[in-house]
């Protein structure tokens, strides 16, 4: 066969269009500087905090599930090796230990039939985008600026995303109405609305309680689904209530991850989808279907790792994390006395104040862009993340998102130290 007419049949232009969306390469400018830097400080990594790992404690969660498995379930050595080597159900084995997880910390009631165990909360996105998108008028709502992971999801699935304002409080629920309405004038369906009430990413907002509930109201007014994305949740010390344990109308999916409190090397995540769906049972179960033609089921012995975690803390990942939540905390408060010392009254210059999570957004008076980013590593050893790529490229032109998770005390004062300096050298 002529190698050009294969290279012809395999140009981008006959393969997915997704491949050439700059939402599903953004992330890799980020690799490649710190590849190409590697003693450039980065503040751009959303990856937990390091220190608390330790290899031993693999072991001991592993054989934490076992003896749940012997002591509860009733297990002989031979099922219990069964469990942890052989494929396993579809929705996943520890179903059961999620849902106490959940009631424990979040307040959440979720019946173990209704939970998908996933490979990630990204599969969990993709499980729920795929179900939805049924024809060419559907569509999905989200924040502006939104996780990038939801809009390549969205672009794999081929669900266009239309925006809702965001604010200071999160997104605005009576944007949502008017995109709503704008939508059904377009013909278009609106299946769900994404949505990170707690410590959101990328900007680190929440939302307050009345626009938790008015948010609910208008979904079930409307009867579309929210997308509950809650990563970070547990991860601050005002914590408020998820929108699924406020739910009453059973219009809440929510997404759940280990990755932040369980292990991020597990990629265990899971889907809460307890509607119901016409002749078809929860909507959990038809997610399994897709499921099992995808990823078939979530490794038994990750999932088993993050049981045991579960049980040697009480089921609650509140406890299991208080180190690295204090970590956090410190962080964001070093974070934003350094940027205060720095950067406090600089014309034009700003930053919220987040009370949890990972993310400080940063705005000043000229662009950031990936050639801004490319020079502050180059020239001043820094990184960040231009806030455009969560906008998909239609907004945030001159905002930054930093990531206060992984650094010790030292670096976020050096790391604040050089963003200062390339702040200060483009002001006008």
């Amino acid at each position: 066969m002529d190698p050009n007419a294969l290279s012809a049949q395999l140009s981008t232009e006959t393969l997915h269009g997704s491949l050439t969306d700059p939402a599903i390469s953004s992330m890799n400018l980020l690799n490649e500087l710190i590849d190409d830097y590697p003693k450039a400080i980065s503040m751009a990594a959303g990856r937990p905090y390091e220190e608390f790992f330790d290899v031993r404690l693999i072991h001991e969660y592993l054989d934490a599930y076992c003896d749940h498995l012997r002591r509860d379930r009733g297990l002989d050595d031979a099922a219990v090796t069964r469990t942890l080597f052989q494929y396993g159900t579809t929705k996943g084995v520890i179903a059961d230990l999620i849902a106490r997880n959940l009631a424990v910390d979040e307040d959440i009631e979720a019946a173990p039939e209704s939970v998908v165990v996933t490979v990630g909360a990204q599969e969990a996105m993709f499980l729920v985008l795929r179900a939805l998108r049924a024809d060419e008028r559907d569509v999905l709502l989200a924040p502006a600026p939104t996780y990038v992971g939801l809009t390549g999801a969205a672009l794999l699935t081929d669900m266009p995303v239309r925006p809702v304002r965001s604010t200071a409080n999160g997104i605005d629920p009576e944007d949502l109405v008017l995109q709503l309405k704008r939508a059904e004038e377009d013909g278009k369906r609106v299946r769900a609305c994404y949505v990170t009430p707690n410590f959101a990413n990328p900007t680190g907002t929440s939302m307050d309680v009345p626009a938790r509930l008015r948010l609910l109201e208008v979904a079930a007014a409307h009867d579309i689904l929210l997308l509950e994305d809650n990563a970070y949740g547990l991860l601050g010390t005002d914590r408020l209530p998820s929108l699924k344990s406020l739910d009453r109308s059973g219009t809440v999916v929510y997404i759940g991850s280990f990755a932040k409190t369980g292990m991020p090397g597990a990629r265990v995540g899971y889907a809460v989808a307890d509607q119901r769906v016409a002749g078809g049972g929860l909507l959990a179960d038809q997610l399994s279907k897709l499921k099992g033609m995808l990823t078939v089921n979530t490794s038994p012995i990750a999932q088993a790792v993050i049981a045991g975690k579960l049980l040697l803390n009480d089921f609650s990942l509140v406890q299991a994390n208080a180190r690295e939540i204090a970590v956090y905390q410190r962080n964001l408060r070093l974070t934003l006395a350094a940027l205060e010392r720095g950067l406090g009254g600089r014309p034009g210059v700003g930053w919220n104040t987040p009370t949890g999570g990972f993310f400080v957004t940063v705005t000043v008076p000229f662009a950031v862009d990936d050639e801004l980013l490319a020079l502050a590593a180059r020239d001043h050893g820094v990184l960040f993340t231009p806030m455009h790529h969560f906008y998909g490229g239609k907004g945030g032109f001159t905002q930054l998102r930093l990531s206060i998770s992984l650094l010790t005390p030292d670096l976020i004062e050096e790391g604040v130290s050089r963003l200062t300096d390339l702040i200060t050298a483009h002001l006008p």
